[in-house]
C-alpha cells in the first residue's frame, strides 16, 4: 500500500514523506512537478533514507500544470521518468495518454510506451483519464482515447475518480483489463464531472469490492492512495483520515485474501 505524494497537495514532497512513515504506509508514488523538489531525485533519495520509506512508483509529469517540468519534450520526460525510478528503486512510471494538441507525441505513443518500456526494463502503465464536460459540450482531450481499454498497451493503471468522471463502472474495466491492470489509484467519484479523488468508500465506484478482488485474483501490482485531502483542518486530521483509509484498505486486501484461500481449499 502506497500513499500518493499528491495526496498531501498543498503540502510538499517532504511531507508525503513524513506523513507515510507516521501511518504507516509500505511507500511512496512520487508525483513529479506539482512540487519541485519532487524533480530533485537526489533529494528524493535524501527522503527516501531518513524516513525509511521507499519509492514503489513514480508519476510523470503530464498533466497539464506540468508540461514545462523536464522540458516540454514529452518523450524526454519519459526517459527523465524512467531513470528516476530506477535510480530510487521502482518499478512503475504511470503515464496519461497524450493531450489532443500533442500529435507528434500521439503519433507513435503505444509503440513508443511498448519501446521504452523495453528499453528501461520499466513498466509503463498507461492511466485511465476521462471526457472533458462542460455545459452543453463534451471534448475528447486525449489521444488515441481517454479510455486505454481498445489499446495495445501492455500495462495499465486504474484510476477508481477518473473512471467515475468518466461515468464508467472500475469494476468493468478490472474485468476487461485482466493481466494488464499493473496498478491502481485507488480512491473514488460520484460521477459529477469533476475529477473529485474521494477517499476510498465514498463515491460509486465499489471501491472495497475492488480491493478484495484484487486480492483474490493474480493481481501483483501496487495499491495507492492517491486522494484530495484538502479539506482537513490540519496535519493531525489529514493522518487520521489516511490513517483510516489505511486500515480500512489492509481489512479489505485480507478479506479477500480469506476468500480466496475459502475457494481454494477441497
Amino acid at each position: 500500500m502506497g500513499l500518493g505524494s499528491s495526496t498531501v497537495y498543498p503540502g510538499t514532497t517532504a511531507d508525503a514523506f513524513e506523513l507515510a512513515a507516521s501511518v504507516g504506509y509500505d511507500g511512496v508514488e512520487l508525483m513529479v512537478g506539482i512540487d519541485p523538489p519532487s524533480t530533485d531525485i537526489d533529494y528524493v533519495r535524501k527522503l527516501v533514507d531518513y524516513h525509511q520509506v521507499p519509492v514503489l512508483s513514480v508519476h510523470s509529469p503530464c498533466l497539464v500544470i506540468t508540461q514545462n517540468v523536464w522540458g516540454t519534450d514529452p518523450w524526454e520526460k519519459l526517459r527523465r521518468s524512467c531513470q528516476a525510478a530506477t535510480d530510487l528503486g521502482a518499478e512503475v512510471v504511470v503515464v496519461h495518454p497524450p493531450f489532443i494538441w500533442q500529435r507528434e507525441y500521439a503519433r507513435n505513443f503505444v509503440a513508443g510506451i511498448r519501446g521504452l518500456s523495453r528499453q528501461t526494463g520499466i513498466t509503463l502503465a498507461v492511466e485511465n483519464m476521462y471526457p472533458w464536460r462542460a455545459p452543453g459540450a463534451t471534448v475528447f482531450g486525449y489521444v488515441p482515447d481517454w479510455d486505454p481499454t481498445h489499446q495495445d498497451y501492455d500495462a495499465l493503471t486504474l484510476d477508481l475518480s477518473h473512471a467515475a468522471t468518466a461515468q464508467v463502472r472500475s469494476l468493468d474495466y478490472v474485468d476487461a483489463w485482466g493481466g494488464r491492470l499493473r496498478h491502481v489509484h485507488l480512491t473514488d467519484g460520484l460521477g459529477s464531472g469533476r475529477d473529485e479523488h474521494l477517499f476510498p468508500g465514498q463515491g460509486n465506484q465499489d471501491a472495497w469490492q475492488i480491493v478484495e478482488r484484487l486480492a483474490t485474483g493474480r493481481f501483483g501490482g501496487h495499491i495507492i492512495h492517491e486522494i484530495n485531502t484538502r479539506r482537513a483542518v490540519d496535519h493531525e486530521e489529514r493522518e487520521q483520515q489516511l490513517a483510516e483509509a489505511l486500515n480500512q484498505t489492509r481489512q479489505h486486501l485480507q478479506q479477500g485474501r480469506t476468500q480466496a484461500h475459502r475457494e481454494a481449499l477441497p
